[in-house]
This record gives C-alpha cells, sequence and structure tokens, in this order.
C-alpha cells in the first residue's frame, strides 16, 4: 500500500488514502516520486471543468526515481532519475505526423485505464495518465523522460508542466524576438515560468498583471520590468507603458473570457495574444469584426506550450545549469498530500505562485 491522493468524484474533496499499485507490466515504468507540483489543472479536474473517468489519482506534474521497469522498456532503468511526461505523443494519429505532437489525439487515452485499486477494491484511474499525487505510481514508459544533468529531482517536477507551457507559450507559440516588449496575465507557477522564458528571450519590456499586489515581488524576480494591478483600465495602463501601442505579446496565463479579451486588447495593433489558461465552456469571448480587421492582431491557443518534451528538456536544461533559468522562484509553498486541498484553496483566492508536494 501506498499513500495518495484520490479525487472520488468530480465535487468531491480529495481523500488521502492507501492505495495498492500493480507491478509494472511491459511498456511500464514505476517510479518512487521525489515532488508534484499542483497546478490549476488539478484543480479543473477536480471540479469538472476538465473530464476524466474518476474515481482518480490526480496530479499531473512530477519527478522521482525508476524502482523498476517492464519487458521491453530501455531508455530508463531503476535508479534513474526521471520528468513524468503527462501527455505522451503516439507517433501515428494525424497531429503527430505534423510533428505536433502536443496536439496528440492520443495523449490522454491512457487516463481511462485502471490505475491502481484502493483497499476495498475500488478501481482508480490515473487524472492526467501519470497520477503524480501518490508516493509512487507505474506509468507507460512513453509518459517518462530521464532528468537532464545539473537538474535538482525535486525541481525537476516543475518542467512536467509548469516550465514546460510557460517556456513553450514564449518560443514557440508567440515566438518572442529579442527587443520585443511581453504582457503576461497571472503569476501563478506557469506565469512564472512565462516571465522567465520572455527575460531569457531577450524581450525589453515585461509587464506582469495579477489581482494581487503580493505577487509584484514574485514577478519581478522572475523578470518583470513592470507591474500592474488587474481592473477594467488594464488594457490603457499597459498602453501607456508601451508609447501607447500597446504590447507585441500577451500571453494569457488565467483562462478568463474577460482577461483573454484584455490581454487581446493590451497588444498593439498586429500584436500577438496567447492563451495559456484553461477556461469553462461557459467563458465567452465575443469580438466585433470591424475590430478583427482594423488590429490585424492574432490570437492563438496553446497546449502545454506547443512543446516536443524530448526537445525541449535538454534546452531547458541547459539554462537552469547557467543560471538563467530559476526553477526554486516558481515555488512559494512546500507541502505534503494533505496540504493539497489548501493549495487548491490558495490558487482560488489567487495566492502564491507553485505549491510542491514533496515526498
Amino acid at each position: 500500500m501506498i499513500r495518495a491522493a484520490v479525487l472520488p468524484a468530480v465535487g468531491s474533496a480529495l481523500e488521502i488514502t492507501g492505495i495498492e499499485l500493480p507491478e509494472p507490466g511491459p511498456g511500464q515504468v514505476r517510479v518512487r516520486l521525489a515532488a508534484a507540483g499542483v497546478c490549476h489543472s488539478d484543480l479543473s479536474l477536480s471540479n469538472g471543468t476538465m473530464r476524466v473517468p474518476v474515481p482518480a489519482v490526480l496530479g499531473h506534474e512530477g519527478a522521482g526515481t525508476v524502482v523498476a521497469v517492464g519487458e521491453g522498456v530501455t531508455h530508463v532503468a531503476p535508479g534513474d532519475g526521471v520528468v513524468l511526461n503527462w501527455a505522451p505523443s503516439c507517433g501515428n494519429c494525424h497531429p503527430c505526423g505534423l510533428g505536433e505532437v502536443w496536439l496528440c489525439a492520443n495523449a490522454l487515452t491512457g487516463a481511462a485505464d485502471v490505475h491502481a485499486r484502493t483497499a476495498d477494491g475500488t478501481e482508480l484511474h490515473p487524472g492526467l495518465n501519470v497520477a503524480a499525487f501518490a508516493e509512487e505510481t507505474v506509468v507507460a514508459a512513453g509518459c517518462v523522460l530521464p532528468v537532464p544533468d545539473g537538474v535538482p529531482l525535486t525541481e525537476a517536477a516543475l518542467l512536467g508542466c509548469a516550465v514546460l507551457t510557460g517556456w513553450g507559450a514564449v518560443h514557440h507559440s508567440a515566438q518572442v524576438r529579442a527587443g520585443e516588449t511581453v504582457a503576461v496575465f497571472g503569476v501563478g507557477g506557469v506565469g512564472l515560468a512565462t516571465l522567465q522564458a520572455a527575460r531569457i528571450a531577450g524581450a525589453a519590456t515585461i509587464v506582469a498583471v495579477d489581482v494581487s499586489p503580493e505577487k509584484e515581488e514574485l514577478a519581478r524576480a522572475a523578470g518583470a520590468t513592470h507591474y500592474v494591478l488587474a481592473s477594467d483600465s488594464t488594457a490603457k495602463e499597459i498602453r501607456a507603458l508601451t508609447g501607447g501601442h500597446g504590447t507585441d505579446v500577451a500571453v494569457e496565463c488565467v483562462g478568463r473570457a474577460t482577461t483573454i479579451r484584455t490581454a487581446w486588447e493590451s497588444t498593439r495593433r498586429g500584436g500577438r495574444t496567447t492563451v495559456v489558461g484553461i477556461g469553462g465552456k461557459d467563458q465567452q469571448v465575443t469580438f466585433n469584426a470591424l475590430e478583427i480587421f482594423h488590429w490585424g492582431r492574432t490570437l492563438a491557443g496553446c497546449v502545454y506550450g506547443n512543446s516536443n518534451p524530448a526537445e525541449d528538456l535538454p534546452v531547458l536544461a541547459e539554462h537552469i545549469r547557467a543560471g538563467r533559468l530559476d526553477l526554486s522562484t516558481l515555488v512559494t509553498e512546500r507541502i505534503t498530500l494533505e496540504g493539497i486541498p489548501g493549495a487548491f484553496a490558495n490558487m482560488l483566492a489567487g495566492k502564491g505562485g507553485r505549491a510542491l508536494v514533496v515526498f
């Protein structure tokens, strides 16, 4: 038996309980978790904004040590440090064939599998494939990538979602160029990673936007040159900071219709807005046809940072080793499994950056 955070049903409170994991079968890997980040997507799974089979073990951003491997697994071995990849590409579907592995049509099929059982025999599913809110997990071989040299195992957990997403939003989706101006909406874990990515890209002006004045210090440490408290005048304030034009790029990390609209309005004519935040179906964003023509702006969705983890992790590792990317500054709270509900509450209240479950 190992301890895990189980979601019994959508909208229910998490239960910290013992579960029984099977031994890894062919093409599977068993991992002892070192740490798992608490992401807003986990909250979205628990409240039904995103749907997966339940009951489930949540958690999709993690890193740990390989305990055992099943038949046919050769790229990792017991004792190796690994990062969990919650969205492995199948390599065979249409998006994968186009090289857009972040849109793999089969990436989440594993979420319907039976992952483990409770003591009374209740079948559990792996929330987003990897079930990282547990002392150990068993995943498909495609869900693990070796931790790059020089990256601390505990902090490597952040590479599994927040950092790849923020990095990719800047470098793959928005394609920020040196000297450009950037606005980042939402200073949580992903937002802090996005700010660092914008700084690394050489952005000249980086405006962080959030509802909480307490996050200004975090934002500036990550690379923000300006901090704006979210209000009805946010777009005007950002244009004032950029010579009246607006930023070249806006990255929305919140997932709310009003924030998406404000991010779009904050960019210059011809500007680019990338939406990272995951919103509900009730969040409707509206534009009129004339303004779309007149402003010439682009609005793009961004899944997992439009990243290929196998290619991007070595790049991120080089920035970490060189001191350009600081994973520790994303973490504002280190907790146990029992602290996850409190981390969810902090998210809803707009408090802090990334909470990290440390085992």
